[in-house]
């Protein structure tokens, strides 16, 4: 027969492993809290294209992969 016990220990289990896992995507860190964090998906390098100024300027897409005319002659 289960007792209270068992129903205490279940609802711990939770809290202790969301205290050993953070929000990183790590999982539990063993040794260096910082080379984990930096290793991580929270500071991947992101490429954002610029929509006004340098930078910004699109080709219409019906031009993209053609060569020049000057090459192709």
């Amino acid at each position: 027969m289960k007792t209270k016990k068992h129903r205490a220990k279940k609802q711990r289990d939770p809290l202790e492993k969301a205290a050993n896992e953070t929000d990183i995507g790590r999982g539990r860190i063993n040794d260096n809290f910082l080379a984990a964090l930096v290793t991580s998906k929270v500071y991947k390098l992101q490429v954002v294209k610029a929509k006004k100024g340098k930078g910004s300027f699109k080709r219409k897409a019906k031009h993209k992969g053609q060569e020049p005319y000057l090459i192709a002659a």
